[in-house]
């Protein structure tokens, strides 16, 4: 009977857990999604340039690649509870800040630059800090779950964010969203107070906390070097990351803007497939993962997530008229699969990785992943962007699906996938 008590009570503190969890990481990532979207139509307003506009979202991508192998120490040496509290406390300071100082007088184009870098390198240590935590969070059993549940509100919160950003920049003075928003990250704050971050804790030897960034660095590579299956996942992470870039991300706005001439409209629901997608697989992965080896899952959804980059191109080599209905379906199917796939191949990698990488290192080896993919990302980006003016559009996706499942497959074979090695 005692047992029987004692694993209700464990039980009860882990769905606390996931729910304060999933309450805290949707109030701060919904808060940046709307604040940001809502921030950028402010500069284009106030401005009328692009330039400023893409400066602001310059400003939230490269502190993520800069500051990220730094916060991955701070996460393997200081308490990450603390961190993540504080960071969420220290934006919504943030903002509160910015609301008073502009107050009585117009916002600040370089006050937003300067709001916008920090706000992400908060947001950043946050990140880098509550991914390292979530085996403390949850038992082994949930662990794929959490993860589920943080990719469904990210991209929850990447279909909701720029429709109540738009709503809250048309209706809604931006400097009392600013206020609303500083004091939703620190509501976001309270809440992971109570999250019980030991509830699946192991006390390893005592951690060194005196801090050298560039040495502490240098360990966490060769930790990583040390493990042949944290290599073979870094060269997925490259590959999905550049030939997304390459074959997806700009070959699908021009393509359907572009050459095919589809509606504004027909467009935004074409783009929101990949969320959904998303979505989905984050609900469905785990009952997938346990029926099928991710070495078999991983190949047959990578060459799912090639084929994918040939379909996006596919209609372009039909010359016979089709109909904006059925462009709209085909598109609509696409993205949905290509997001399927995607969170198909995300989850898991990050299972594999917090439930293998030493505690001592975990931190450093995640943010240097997030960075691997962030950096790699704009290569796809610019290649593409390059030659999609030169090379039939279609002619580029199918290059692109078919160099990388052959790439994939090479992997496969090269490296044998050691993941649970």
């Amino acid at each position: 009977m005692d047992s029987v008590m004692i694993k209700k009570g464990k039980l009860k503190k882990e769905t606390t857990n996931l729910l304060l969890f999933s309450a805290g990481k949707f109030i701060s990532i919904f808060g940046t999604s709307v604040y940001s979207f809502a921030i950028g139509l402010y500069i284009l307003k106030i401005t009328g340039s692009g330039l400023s506009f893409a400066t602001n979202l310059v400003l939230t991508t490269i502190p993520i690649i800069i500051i990220n192998p730094f916060a991955g120490v701070l996460a393997d040496k200081f308490d990450k509870k603390k961190l993540v509290v504080v960071m969420d406390l220290l934006n919504g300071l943030l903002l509160v800040i910015l609301y008073f100082i502009s107050k009585n007088s117009d916002l600040s184009i370089i006050g937003i630059y300067v709001v916008t870098f920090i706000m992400t390198t908060f947001t950043t240590i946050f990140n880098v800090s509550m991914e390292a935590a979530k085996p403390h969070l949850v038992s082994k059993d949930k662990l794929m779950s959490i993860n589920s549940i943080s990719k469904i509100l990210d991209s929850s919160s990447s279909i909701i964010g720029p429709m109540v950003g738009g709503l809250v920049f048309a209706f809604i003075d931006i400097k009392l969203f600013i206020i609303i928003n500083g004091l939703s990250f620190i509501v976001s704050a309270i809440l992971e107070i109570f999250i019980n971050f030991r509830f699946n804790f192991t006390e390893m030897k005592k951690n060194n906390k005196k801090i050298n960034f560039i040495k502490d660095i240098q360990s966490g590579f060769y930790y990583m070097k040390s493990k042949g299956h944290i290599i073979g996942i870094f060269m997925i992470f490259i590959l999905i990351n550049f030939f997304m870039g390459l074959g997806l991300t700009i070959p699908i706005p021009y393509i359907i803007n572009e050459v095919l001439k589809l509606s504004s409209k027909y467009y935004g629901i074409i783009q929101s497939g990949f969320p959904i997608g998303m979505i989905i697989g984050s609900l469905i992965i785990k009952k997938v993962n346990e029926k099928i080896p991710y070495d078999k899952l991983l190949l047959s959804t990578s060459i799912v997530l090639g084929v994918s980059m040939i379909m996006i191109g596919f209609p372009l080599f039909i010359k016979s008229q089709i109909s904006e209905i059925i462009l709209l379906l085909y598109y609509s199917f696409t993205t949905v699969i290509t997001g399927v796939a995607v969170a198909f191949i995300d989850i898991p990698i990050f299972y594999i990785l917090q439930t293998t990488v030493s505690d001592e290192y975990r931190g450093r080896v995640l943010s240097i992943g997030i960075s691997i993919g962030k950096i790699i990302l704009p290569f796809g980006y610019l290649i593409s962007g390059l030659l999609i003016k030169t090379v039939d559009p279609n002619i580029l996706t199918s290059i692109a699906g078919i160099t990388f499942i052959l790439s994939i497959i090479v992997l496969k074979f090269k490296l044998n996938f050691k993941i649970y090695r």
